[in-house]
């Protein structure tokens, strides 16, 4: 395997010992684990996009319900199904 120089300021790699599981882990290792938290196996669908993008518009045209006013409906929605 190569070996690759990485140059970082002195805190960035302060940093990154700080991150190490234990003192043998390697900086390599620390940089993969960091890799992997941020990388996203399961994308969001387009549908789920399409879902955000039109939460959006609504949160712009100002169609919101308060948190108050949706217990309200769902409390109503609940006392007339138990009837």
């Amino acid at each position: 395997m190569g070996a690759t120089t990485v140059w970082m300021s002195p805190e960035t790699k302060k940093r990154l010992k700080g991150m190490k599981q234990h003192p043998r882990e390697t900086y390599e290792d620390v940089i993969v684990r960091l890799i992997d938290i941020t990388e996203d196996p399961e994308p969001l669908s387009d549908e789920a996009i399409r879902g955000i993008e039109e939460s959006l518009e609504d949160i712009k045209a100002g169609r919101l319900v308060t948190l108050d006013e949706a217990r309200a409906e769902l409390r109503a929605a609940w006392r007339t199904k138990s009837d």
